[in-house]
Protein backbone atom coordinates (compact mmCIF):
# COMPACT_ATOMS: atom_id res chain seq x y z
CA UNK A 1 0.00 0.00 0.00
CA UNK A 2 2.86 2.37 0.76
CA UNK A 3 4.11 1.88 -2.79
CA UNK A 4 0.71 2.84 -4.22
CA UNK A 5 0.63 5.92 -2.01
CA UNK A 6 4.07 6.92 -3.13
CA UNK A 7 3.12 6.53 -6.78
CA UNK A 8 0.10 8.79 -6.26
CA UNK A 9 2.31 11.44 -4.61
CA UNK A 10 4.71 11.29 -7.53
CA UNK A 11 1.81 11.59 -9.99
CA UNK A 12 0.49 14.59 -8.05
CA UNK A 13 3.92 16.21 -8.12
CA UNK A 14 4.21 15.59 -11.87
CA UNK A 15 0.82 17.24 -12.44
CA UNK A 16 1.78 20.27 -10.32
CA UNK A 17 5.14 20.73 -12.03
CA UNK A 18 3.64 20.27 -15.49
CA UNK A 19 1.00 22.91 -14.70
CA UNK A 20 3.69 25.42 -13.71
CA UNK A 21 5.39 24.81 -17.05
CA UNK A 22 2.30 24.79 -19.28
CA UNK A 23 0.82 27.88 -17.61
CA UNK A 24 3.97 29.87 -18.24
CA UNK A 25 4.75 30.38 -14.56
CA UNK A 26 8.07 28.77 -15.40
CA UNK A 27 8.96 30.05 -18.91
CA UNK A 28 11.13 28.08 -21.30
CA UNK A 29 14.76 28.71 -20.38
CA UNK A 30 14.03 29.45 -16.73
CA UNK A 31 15.51 27.56 -13.80
CA UNK A 32 12.95 25.82 -11.61
CA UNK A 33 13.13 25.92 -7.77
CA UNK A 34 15.46 23.53 -5.99
CA UNK A 35 14.42 20.03 -5.01
CA UNK A 36 14.07 21.02 -1.33
CA UNK A 37 12.00 24.10 -2.20
CA UNK A 38 9.66 22.05 -4.39
CA UNK A 39 9.28 19.39 -1.72
CA UNK A 40 8.29 22.03 0.81
CA UNK A 41 5.84 23.84 -1.48
CA UNK A 42 4.20 20.62 -2.73
CA UNK A 43 4.15 18.92 0.65
CA UNK A 44 5.87 15.77 -0.61
CA UNK A 45 9.26 14.15 -0.04
CA UNK A 46 12.37 15.13 -1.97
CA UNK A 47 12.39 11.61 -3.41
CA UNK A 48 8.90 12.15 -4.88
CA UNK A 49 10.05 15.47 -6.37
CA UNK A 50 13.14 13.80 -7.82
CA UNK A 51 11.07 11.10 -9.50
CA UNK A 52 8.61 13.69 -10.85
CA UNK A 53 11.45 15.76 -12.29
CA UNK A 54 12.96 12.64 -13.87
CA UNK A 55 9.65 11.90 -15.61
CA UNK A 56 9.44 15.44 -17.00
CA UNK A 57 13.08 15.33 -18.11
CA UNK A 58 12.29 12.14 -20.03
CA UNK A 59 9.23 13.87 -21.52
CA UNK A 60 11.49 16.65 -22.77
CA UNK A 61 9.96 19.47 -20.71
CA UNK A 62 12.91 19.77 -18.34
CA UNK A 63 16.65 19.27 -18.51
CA UNK A 64 19.05 18.83 -15.61
CA UNK A 65 22.48 20.44 -15.76
CA UNK A 66 25.07 18.78 -13.56
CA UNK A 67 26.01 21.05 -10.66
CA UNK A 68 23.72 23.85 -11.84
CA UNK A 69 20.06 22.89 -11.55
CA UNK A 70 17.02 22.01 -13.64
CA UNK A 71 15.72 24.18 -16.47
CA UNK A 72 12.56 24.32 -18.57
CA UNK A 73 13.28 23.30 -22.16
CA UNK A 74 9.74 23.10 -23.60
CA UNK A 75 6.15 23.79 -22.62
CA UNK A 76 4.35 21.51 -25.08
CA UNK A 77 4.99 17.76 -25.16
CA UNK A 78 3.59 17.49 -28.70
CA UNK A 79 6.29 19.90 -29.87
CA UNK A 80 8.87 17.81 -28.06
CA UNK A 81 7.67 14.69 -29.87
CA UNK A 82 7.91 16.45 -33.24
CA UNK A 83 11.37 17.78 -32.45
CA UNK A 84 12.52 14.30 -31.48
CA UNK A 85 11.27 12.88 -34.77
CA UNK A 86 13.16 15.59 -36.64
CA UNK A 87 16.26 15.04 -34.52
CA UNK A 88 16.10 11.32 -35.27
CA UNK A 89 15.91 12.00 -39.00
CA UNK A 90 18.88 14.37 -38.76
CA UNK A 91 20.84 11.86 -36.67
CA UNK A 92 20.24 9.14 -39.26
CA UNK A 93 21.58 11.43 -41.98
CA UNK A 94 24.70 12.05 -39.91
CA UNK A 95 25.21 8.32 -39.36
CA UNK A 96 24.86 7.66 -43.09
CA UNK A 97 27.60 10.20 -43.83
CA UNK A 98 29.79 8.90 -41.03
CA UNK A 99 29.71 5.35 -42.40
CA UNK A 100 31.82 6.52 -45.31
CA UNK A 101 34.06 8.84 -43.30
CA UNK A 102 34.65 6.47 -40.37
CA UNK A 103 35.47 3.56 -42.66
CA UNK A 104 38.21 5.57 -44.36
CA UNK A 105 39.40 7.20 -41.13
CA UNK A 106 39.73 3.89 -39.25
CA UNK A 107 41.51 2.15 -42.12
CA UNK A 108 44.02 4.95 -42.68
CA UNK A 109 44.54 5.64 -38.97
CA UNK A 110 45.53 2.00 -38.42
CA UNK A 111 48.32 2.35 -40.99
CA UNK A 112 49.41 5.97 -40.53
CA UNK A 113 48.94 6.82 -36.85
CA UNK A 114 51.90 8.17 -34.90
CA UNK A 115 52.78 7.75 -31.23
CA UNK A 116 51.49 11.28 -30.64
CA UNK A 117 48.17 10.39 -32.31
CA UNK A 118 47.81 7.39 -29.99
CA UNK A 119 48.63 9.48 -26.93
CA UNK A 120 45.98 12.07 -27.81
CA UNK A 121 43.35 9.40 -28.49
CA UNK A 122 44.11 7.68 -25.16
CA UNK A 123 43.77 11.02 -23.37
CA UNK A 124 40.38 11.65 -25.02
CA UNK A 125 39.13 8.21 -23.98
CA UNK A 126 40.36 8.81 -20.42
CA UNK A 127 38.32 12.04 -20.32
CA UNK A 128 35.35 10.18 -21.77
CA UNK A 129 35.58 7.50 -19.06
CA UNK A 130 35.88 10.11 -16.31
CA UNK A 131 32.83 11.97 -17.65
CA UNK A 132 30.79 8.75 -17.61
CA UNK A 133 31.78 8.13 -13.98
CA UNK A 134 30.65 11.63 -12.99
CA UNK A 135 27.57 11.39 -15.28
CA UNK A 136 28.54 14.63 -17.05
CA UNK A 137 26.74 14.43 -20.40
CA UNK A 138 28.37 17.51 -21.94
CA UNK A 139 31.90 16.48 -20.98
CA UNK A 140 31.18 12.95 -22.22
CA UNK A 141 29.95 14.24 -25.59
CA UNK A 142 32.97 16.55 -25.95
CA UNK A 143 35.43 13.76 -25.20
CA UNK A 144 33.62 11.28 -27.46
CA UNK A 145 33.67 13.70 -30.40
CA UNK A 146 37.29 14.65 -29.70
CA UNK A 147 38.24 10.96 -29.91
CA UNK A 148 36.57 10.48 -33.31
CA UNK A 149 38.08 13.71 -34.66
CA UNK A 150 41.49 12.48 -33.49
CA UNK A 151 40.95 9.17 -35.29
CA UNK A 152 40.26 11.16 -38.46
CA UNK A 153 43.34 13.30 -37.86
CA UNK A 154 45.42 10.14 -37.36
CA UNK A 155 44.58 9.23 -40.97
CA UNK A 156 46.79 12.19 -41.92
CA UNK A 157 44.47 13.21 -44.73
CA UNK A 158 43.80 16.97 -44.39
CA UNK A 159 40.50 16.80 -46.30
CA UNK A 160 39.16 14.02 -44.10
CA UNK A 161 40.22 15.88 -40.97
CA UNK A 162 38.54 19.09 -42.11
CA UNK A 163 35.31 17.26 -42.97
CA UNK A 164 35.19 15.61 -39.56
CA UNK A 165 35.89 18.83 -37.67
CA UNK A 166 33.14 20.60 -39.62
CA UNK A 167 30.65 18.03 -38.31
CA UNK A 168 31.72 18.25 -34.67
CA UNK A 169 28.69 20.25 -33.43
CA UNK A 170 26.26 17.84 -35.07
CA UNK A 171 28.22 14.89 -33.68
CA UNK A 172 27.95 16.28 -30.14
CA UNK A 173 24.18 16.56 -30.49
CA UNK A 174 24.06 12.98 -31.76
CA UNK A 175 26.08 11.65 -28.81
CA UNK A 176 23.89 13.53 -26.32
CA UNK A 177 20.73 12.05 -27.81
CA UNK A 178 21.73 8.36 -27.89
CA UNK A 179 22.37 5.91 -25.03
CA UNK A 180 26.14 5.83 -25.40
CA UNK A 181 26.84 7.33 -21.98
CA UNK A 182 24.31 5.02 -20.34
CA UNK A 183 26.24 2.01 -21.67
CA UNK A 184 29.50 3.57 -20.52
CA UNK A 185 28.10 4.08 -17.01
CA UNK A 186 26.99 0.43 -16.95
CA UNK A 187 30.40 -0.71 -18.17
CA UNK A 188 29.02 -2.28 -21.35
CA UNK A 189 30.59 0.20 -23.79
CA UNK A 190 33.96 -1.23 -24.85
CA UNK A 191 33.88 -0.51 -28.58
CA UNK A 192 35.86 2.74 -28.41
CA UNK A 193 38.67 1.03 -26.49
CA UNK A 194 38.57 -1.79 -29.05
CA UNK A 195 38.85 0.73 -31.89
CA UNK A 196 41.88 2.35 -30.27
CA UNK A 197 43.48 -1.08 -29.71
CA UNK A 198 43.00 -2.02 -33.37
CA UNK A 199 44.47 1.28 -34.54
CA UNK A 200 47.43 0.88 -32.17
CA UNK A 201 48.00 -2.67 -33.44
CA UNK A 202 47.85 -1.53 -37.06
CA UNK A 203 44.91 -3.88 -37.69
CA UNK A 204 42.99 -1.98 -40.38
CA UNK A 205 40.27 -4.59 -40.99
CA UNK A 206 39.36 -4.83 -37.30
CA UNK A 207 39.47 -1.04 -36.92
CA UNK A 208 36.99 -0.66 -39.78
CA UNK A 209 34.70 -3.37 -38.38
CA UNK A 210 34.65 -1.80 -34.91
CA UNK A 211 34.12 1.72 -36.28
CA UNK A 212 31.07 0.54 -38.24
CA UNK A 213 29.80 -1.46 -35.25
CA UNK A 214 29.83 1.76 -33.19
CA UNK A 215 27.61 3.42 -35.78
CA UNK A 216 25.30 0.38 -35.91
CA UNK A 217 24.81 0.68 -32.15
CA UNK A 218 24.10 4.40 -32.40
CA UNK A 219 21.53 3.70 -35.10
CA UNK A 220 19.85 1.09 -32.91
CA UNK A 221 19.70 3.63 -30.08
CA UNK A 222 17.69 6.13 -32.14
Amino acid sequence: MRNVGRISLVDAAIAELRQEIVSGSWPVGSKIPSESQLAASLGVSRLSVREAVRVLVHAGLLTTRQGDGTYVTASDESQVALRRRLDRAAAMDIIDVRRGLDLVAARLAATKRTDEDLSLMKEALARRAEASRSVDVDAFADADVDFHVLVAQAAHNPVLGDLYRSMSDALRDSVRSDHCMERAVLGSDTAHDELLAAIEAGDASTAVAVALAILDQQQNDL
